[in-house]
């Protein structure tokens, strides 16, 4: 209760509480709405430490069991956070600009992020002194401009399990390719906003820079613990098939060697047998005897 306590000091601290104006309120966003003060709602900071922390626990689940979650924040006032963020716990994001179809056609987006590492690994190697100046330059502003889009999806083999979006009304083109792919959507959702388009919701002020960066480091926070619990598992797992190894390694060593020590007892008895078992005496005389000249037949 004290943790809960502090966290929600902290964001009201941040500003996270301020939502927009009455007048372009979502009326679905009422039961997260505290009050309405000079003509701004004002959220439920306790609505808001709830579903962050539900969010949390969801993250930190996906990210145990090895699966990636993007972040998408193309907003001014996010992108350096989200950013950041993302590259803490090697996620993959969109901060510059969402390109259609990043998702629903993301074998051509695949394409062109192998483009982009090609175009690198030439100018990097020491064979491309051979290009012009003129063909080098080219090639370095093509880099440079598909890494400002694409850079944050390079290491992204195959679609993402969710996507974090910081203003869901923002990035509706983002939900609605992960809607179309059954994709679990996250998202700091404001007052102008409709919380049912996500799978979580987080109602919180996505416009302040602050409100964005508490949001987001609490879940990377919750992303890296997830991280740390698989790998602590991987490592447990790994260990115990290492001793499970010795211990039957060590079981057919001794296997071997009682076998071995049966083979010589039995080799040693054998021989004992044939040493002191009873011998037939040879016939004296040179042999078996003839029978004498005259005598009876």
């Amino acid at each position: 209760m004290e943790q809960n306590t502090s966290l929600q000091q902290q964001l009201l601290e941040a500003g996270v509480h301020f939502g927009h104006l009455k007048k372009k309120w979502n009326p679905k966003m009422l039961p997260y709405i505290f009050a309405e003060k000079k003509g701004i709602h004002i959220i439920d900071l306790n609505k808001t430490v709830d579903h962050l922390q539900e969010t949390a626990a969801a993250m930190k689940q996906i990210a145990k069991s090895g699966k990636k979650i993007m972040f998408v924040a193309t907003k001014k006032q996010a992108k350096e956070i989200v950013s950041d963020c993302a590259k803490k716990v090697n996620m993959p994001f969109a901060t510059e600009r969402w390109l259609g179809g990043m998702l629903t056609n993301f074998n051509t987006v695949r394409k062109s992020v192998k483009k982009m590492q090609s175009i690198e690994k030439l100018l990097s190697d020491a064979n491309a002194e051979s290009l012009t100046k003129k063909e080098r330059l080219t090639l370095a502003r093509d880099k440079d401009k598909m890494e400002k889009v694409l850079g944050g999806i390079a290491q992204m083999s195959r679609l993402p399990a969710a996507l974090f979006l910081v203003d869901i009304g923002h990035e509706h083109i983002a939900l609605a390719e992960a809607k179309r792919l059954g994709i679990t959507t996250f998202g700091m959702v404001d007052t102008n906003c409709d919380p049912n388009k996500v799978d979580f919701s987080i109602p919180a002020n996505d416009d302040a820079t602050k409100s964005v960066a508490i949001i987001t480091n609490y879940i990377t926070a919750a992303i890296a613990e997830g991280l740390a619990e698989r790998q602590a598992a991987k490592e447990e797992d790994e260990e115990e098939v290492d001793n499970e190894n010795e211990a039957r390694a060590a079981r057919l060593q001794a296997e071997a060697e009682a076998e071995g020590g049966n083979r010589g007892r039995s080799r040693s008895s054998s021989s004992e047998g044939n040493n002191n078992g009873p011998k037939r005496r040879a016939p004296q005389g040179g042999g078996a005897r003839r029978p004498q000249a005259g005598g009876k037949r």
